[in-house]
């Protein structure tokens, strides 16, 4: 079955408002992402924003535009960034692990 024009508009629309949400966390994309891939990274930020929150983390400071202006209260609440060159399966394994020492932090 064939998108048609408005269901493509609209899936454009929705990729370039993730996109933009992921660069203003300062997650590097190098416009090769599939809408899959995007999907997954901005499902794997909301997994770990959700397991700070829960572990008393403060969004934002530790990872909200003033990064790097303010000391984290925990380096184990900073969003993991995007390496150079680092696949997309790659990152996902990171932010999962990094999720996981979230989730199984000691307080």
């Amino acid at each position: 079955m064939r998108e048609s024009r408005e269901d493509q508009a609209e899936l454009k629309r929705a990729m370039e408002h993730t996109r933009a949400r992921l660069e203003s966390l300062f997650i590097t994309l190098t416009g090769k992402e599939t809408s899959q891939e995007l999907v997954a990274i901005e499902e794997a930020v909301e997994r770990f924003e959700a397991a700070v929150e829960s572990a008393g983390g403060d969004l934002m400071v530790d990872e909200g535009p003033t990064r790097g202006a303010i000391q984290p209260d925990d380096p184990h609440f900073v969003l993991p960034q995007r390496q150079d060159g680092e696949s997309v399966a790659s990152y996902l394994d990171r932010m999962a692990t990094a999720t996981d020492r979230v989730r199984h932090r000691e307080r």
